[in-house]
């Protein structure tokens, strides 16, 4: 299968269904990365914070849907980025379910699928990106994950409920 050059990334030539699932896949996934980082950044609860979210749900059901259709084009060589984008969903759907009664498992959920969407990302993209292209490949599978996780743990421990004695 021949290719094509997208901003110096390869893309493989698997057809038009292909080339339109991704084109939807780039875009929901750059929404992804914006609203996920502005709901991240933004007071709890607040209006930011809630409406950011939800587009970036909504963003990453697109970025599933339309992994999964690449995936199954070209399942040889996406396997395990359908299996990093499972993670990734399946953890924005059990934070966003419990955003209201467990919150720190929705911190977690949310996170952990910021993270997953992000090492999709360099894994499949790293070795062609300025910078990236420098590091060994494992570094894809780790890196977001060593940024990621101490961020988590950091706003979970701020959001952890304090308990009180009485005396």
């Amino acid at each position: 299968m021949g290719g094509i050059d997208l901003l110096g990334i390869p893309v493989p030539d698997a057809g038009p269904v292909f080339l339109v699932a991704l084109a939807v896949h780039i875009v929901a996934g750059v929404t992804c990365v914006a609203f996920g980082a502005v709901s991240a950044l933004s007071a709890k609860g607040g209006v930011w914070h809630v409406r950011s979210g939800r587009v970036y749900l909504c963003g990453l059901g697109a970025v599933f849907a339309s992994m999964a259709v690449l995936s199954g084009i070209r399942w040889r060589e996406n396997a395990h980025l359908f299996a990093i984008g499972c993670l990734a969903f399946t953890s924005a759907l059990t934070g966003y379910l419990n955003r209201r009664l467990r919150p720190l498992l929705h911190i977690a959920g949310m996170g952990t699928s910021y993270i997953a969407l992000l090492t999709g990302f360099y894994v499949d993209n790293g070795a062609t990106l300025p910078v990236w292209d420098r590091l060994p490949g494992w570094s894809y599978w780790v890196l977001p994950s060593l940024l990621g996780l101490p961020l988590i743990a950091r706003a979970i421990w701020r959001r952890r409920p304090v308990k009180t004695t009485t005396s």
